[in-house]
């Protein structure tokens, strides 16, 4: 059995984590700044519905919906139900502020689009969320239900994939869509992110964990508690692994969900960012229902431990919305 404060030399510098820590908060927190105050983090109200065709889908649905959520509205000029809910979808898309892009798809010059999603009759509404296309409703439902199937892929977005919407500026000029910017802690958790910071160096990452925890319970939206919370946990995931057993079973077990996610977990902690994601798409590309469920969320665990910012997590979330599609 390795001791509490097995050495981590090599593999993780922690002062270096320290260090992320406090430069992503800062950087998280001067977005959010001049967002409150009308810079250029913002979008207009115009930007929240999109009309979207098979050459754009990619950029426009896809690769964006790693950043929010996009809901398709599939219609037809002829169709008269059509004409009753898109305006219905457009003024909801303003008024839930950023939550969610509308992308209108017009299906009599989108055939293929149409075919991909198996759609039967117009109108019919779609989600993706992280490259993961959903059914919501099919037909001119009653603006109750679709407020609450809005309600519900807004929670799951931001629940599980962590997406929280655009940052929505009435007087922005209309252009391309960027991330929201995270909130800013609402409380004086120095105290507790410093003691979070400690359990990590002296080896206790269970301690740093729930330290971490105590911070998110009381503010969910803390960045530094956050990322902080997602390098906790993968070190003490690994913690006492023996990495070439580890090893030796992903090599052996390609379609097994698990032994490539322990193995992509010591890919990162080793320092090999692309390899961890690289191994972890090509095992959703492979895998179905609740195992391909299991890596996928690891996938968005490890983005959370390099950081959104990193170049490395975009092209990774773009290839993960390629191999979920």
């Amino acid at each position: 059995m390795q001791p509490r404060n097995m050495s981590m030399s090599g593999v993780v510098d922690l002062a270096a984590v320290k260090a992320a820590q406090e430069a992503k908060s800062k950087a998280e927190q001067a977005r959010a700044e001049t967002a409150r105050q009308g810079g250029g983090g913002a979008v207009s109200p115009a930007d929240l519905v999109i009309d979207v065709d098979e050459a754009g889908f990619e950029s426009e649905v896809l690769q964006r919906s790693t950043e929010v959520p996009v809901v398709i509205d599939f219609w037809a000029e002829w169709c008269q139900p059509c004409k009753q809910l898109s305006p219905v979808l457009e003024r909801l898309a303003v008024e839930y502020n950023g939550k969610f892009v509308l992308a209108k798809i017009d299906v009599d010059a989108n055939q293929m689009l149409m075919q991909q999603f198996g759609i039967q009759g117009i109108p019919a509404v779609f989600a993706v969320v992280a490259g993961q296309a959903l059914p919501l409703f099919q037909g001119a439902a009653p603006e109750q239900q679709i407020r609450s199937t809005l309600d519900q892929l807004v929670q799951v977005a931001e629940e599980r994939f962590g997406l929280t919407g655009l940052v929505v500026d009435p007087d922005a000029e209309s252009g391309a869509p960027v991330e929201a910017a995270p909130q800013i802690p609402v409380g004086p958790y120095d105290h507790l992110l410093e003691a979070a910071v400690h359990a990590l160096d002296a080896g206790d990452f269970g301690g740093a964990v729930q330290a971490y925890k105590n911070v998110l319970s009381d503010d969910p939206g803390n960045i530094e508690a956050k990322l902080g919370l997602a390098q906790a946990e993968l070190l003490q995931r690994v913690q006492g692994a023996d990495p070439q057993d580890v090893r030796k079973a992903a090599a052996e077990n390609p379609g097994d969900s698990q032994a490539q996610i322990a193995a992509a977990d010591l890919d990162l902690v080793g320092g090999h960012v692309e390899d961890a994601f690289g191994r972890l798409i090509d095992t959703v590309r492979r895998t179905a229902g609740d195992d391909r469920d299991a890596v996928r969320l690891r996938l968005l665990e490890l983005f959370e431990v390099v950081g959104g910012d990193d170049p490395r997590v975009a092209a990774a979330r773009r290839a993960l919305a390629r191999a979920l599609f």
